[in-house]
């Protein structure tokens, strides 16, 4: 049997742990990045495939024949196509959960420094610069409490509930839009609301929602426009939930007071991209979810899926 990993780090080399693949197959294959068109080339004669960001889509299936299962090393499933793995036969597991205190972590890293602007701070103080005078270029606003103010989530999965919990720790108020609103959310002291009124109340959006039919580019001209003069939106869920176009609008206009962000429409964001250039945006290269102990039980979850699927069990597959 051979294994073969097609991105074996995330980040950094060594950032994640595939000794434990080594002893479940013959042969393991490790490739720091593969690009589209290698993909085949990689996994013609293997049986089982890890991967982040490969599109493995019809094309690449009906070149590997042999190949039976791919572990993501993620949550969502939007990388590749779900279907045609389907219509091969071809198993997906991913790994639910694994990062779900670091990205709620990293939401609010994002709103502390809108609220703070401690990194921009840090800059001027280097520079030679004290608590006045510092030159508009470090991008330091007027500094705000959370104490009071609303925080809406948008999708209260794991990491919205994880968010939510923190925005009670500053003495927000708590709201949140979901689907499905489950019994045991009544001690979590959030009130639960439509999402028309939730961009109505908040001062801070925050965005933890996958990126579905139904979701995508939910944040349109309309709903930014039905949010608070000067509200924050944060997105630590997906790029695609957002029209960026319209909140460089909402951003010029002033209607939008701030866009933090740790994903794009486009990854890697290219230097063309209009965020780049919009005031009063904070974006950061989709690293919410890698912190070291999130990688860890990244790497050891991919490893129990295949042990699990070996073993005939249905192990977090989707």
């Amino acid at each position: 049997m051979k294994i073969v990993v097609l991105d074996s780090y995330c980040v950094r080399p060594g950032d994640l742990d595939w000794s434990g693949l080594y002893d479940l197959a013959d042969v393991v294959e490790e490739y720091p990045r593969t690009g589209y068109e290698l993909l085949a080339d990689h996994l013609r004669d293997a049986d089982f495939a890890v991967s982040n960001k490969c599109r493995i889509d019809d094309a690449v299936l009906d070149a590997c024949p042999r190949l039976r299962w791919v572990g993501l090393t993620a949550t969502g499933t939007d990388s590749l196509d779900l279907e045609a793995c389907r219509r091969h036969g071809v198993a997906v597991a991913n790994v639910p959960g694994y990062s779900t205190n670091s990205v709620a972590q990293h939401t609010f890293a994002l709103l502390l420094e809108l609220a703070n602007g401690t990194a921009a701070r840090a800059a001027s103080l280097r520079d030679g610069y004290w608590q006045t005078g510092v030159p508009d270029s470090y991008g330091i606003h007027p500094h705000f409490e959370l104490a009071g103010r609303t925080f809406g989530v948008v999708g209260y999965g794991a990491i919205g509930r994880a968010a939510a919990r923190i925005a009670n720790g500053f003495g927000m108020r708590v709201i949140a839009y979901t689907r499905h609103v489950k019994p045991e959310y009544a001690a979590d002291g959030v009130e639960f609301v439509s999402f028309e009124q939730l961009l109505e109340d908040s001062d801070v959006v925050s965005l933890h929602c996958p990126a579905t039919a139904e979701t995508r580019g939910m944040m349109n001209e309309a709903a930014l426009a039905a949010m608070k003069p000067g509200a924050i939106l944060l997105n630590t869920a997906r790029g695609a939930l957002v029209d960026e176009a319209a909140v460089c609008a909402a951003l010029k206009s002033g209607h939008l007071g701030y866009y933090a962000s740790d994903v794009a429409a486009h990854e890697p964001v290219r230097p063309k991209d209009e965020l780049l250039h919009c005031p009063n945006v904070l974006l950061t290269p989709h690293v919410a979810w890698a912190t070291q102990e999130a990688l860890a039980r990244l790497s050891a979850e991919v490893c129990a899926n295949l042990e699990a699927f070996l073993q005939g069990e249905r192990r977090n597959l989707v």
